[in-house]
């Protein structure tokens, strides 16, 4: 696949013109009788409606993000996406429970009803509700006969292929994305996003409203908001308690009503409520017997 791209300059952002030229191996046209035509991205398997969607959709699998956020780090291959993730900094689509920000009032009305515990959305098999119509669908492709992607290793079945390729890093120790900055390399961009903002810059954009604090993620500024509101959108499906943090209802299922399962050093006993805490933790040993070698 190849891009063109012509940029004329404005006062804020830089518009590009872009061309593309797409092989059979990257979209596939869809047509159905009396739908919409469908264009398949067939490399994480999303369709979309329009062809130019299909297109900016396609930039985010080659690395081509034009608008750069002048607040964080992040880049996007649009620039209405831009203008919606500057909502997030902004605070204007914001949670009065949790203080959690949002790029758009659909969103933020989506969140909401997680905290009220709303599950709107029926699937019409197996009786199951869920939160959102994403997730139904998402759901309903089980009982749907469409096929399925099933992990060769440890058979964990993914409605998408997309979801398997990255699933399958697990078994494979895969790690194709590498930081330009040191010789780090992780299993998914994500991954890596989190370490260049942590390990090589010192921005901290996201502002607390209530104290001088500053952070580098707004997930960071939404825990720490909980402070200042009192807010405790974590609640027990057993019991009325209610917690501030995911990992305080963690302990609290699992002391209270049982439910769940501790992960346990093998070297000094202590228990966690998430395998990524105790496989932080265990670093703390390894650097205990460098010192001591």
């Amino acid at each position: 696949m190849e891009f063109e791209t012509k940029a004329e300059s404005t006062d804020k952002f830089p518009v590009f013109e872009v061309k593309t030229e797409a092989d059979s191996n990257d979209i596939t046209d869809n047509p159905h009788d009396g739908k919409p035509r469908q264009y398949l991205c067939t490399v994480c398997d999303k369709q979309f409606t329009r062809k130019n969607i299909l297109n900016v959709h396609l930039r985010r699998h080659y690395g081509e993000c034009f608008y750069s956020c002048s607040q964080c780090e992040k880049s996007f291959s649009s620039q209405n996406e831009l203008h919606l993730h500057v909502n997030i900094h902004s605070g204007r689509y914001r949670c009065a429970e949790c203080s959690k920000c949002f790029r758009g009032s659909y969103e933020l009305a989506r969140h909401r009803k997680r905290h009220a515990g709303e599950k709107l959305f029926e699937c019409s098999v197996c009786s199951i509700r869920l939160t959102t119509a994403g997730c139904l669908a998402r759901h309903s492709r089980i009982h749907s006969g469409e096929a399925l992607h099933k992990c060769v290793v440890c058979d964990k079945v993914f409605t998408q292929s997309g979801n398997l390729n990255r699933h399958m890093r697990v078994h494979t120790g895969d790690k194709p994305y590498k930081c330009s900055l040191c010789d780090k390399s992780f299993s998914n961009s994500a991954h890596l996003q989190t370490h260049e903002l942590y390990a090589h810059s010192n921005r901290r954009p996201y502002n607390c409203l209530y104290c001088q604090k500053s952070f580098k993620r707004d997930a960071d500024l939404n825990r720490h908001a909980r402070v200042h509101t009192g807010a405790k959108p974590y609640s027990c499906k057993h019991c009325s308690e209610c917690f501030t943090r995911l990992d305080q209802l963690k302990v609290h299922l699992l002391k209270s009503h049982n439910e769940g399962n501790w992960f346990t050093c093998d070297i000094c006993e202590k228990k966690f409520t998430e395998s990524h805490y105790l496989k932080v933790h265990r670093r703390v040993h390894k650097d205990v017997k460098t010192q001591l070698l």
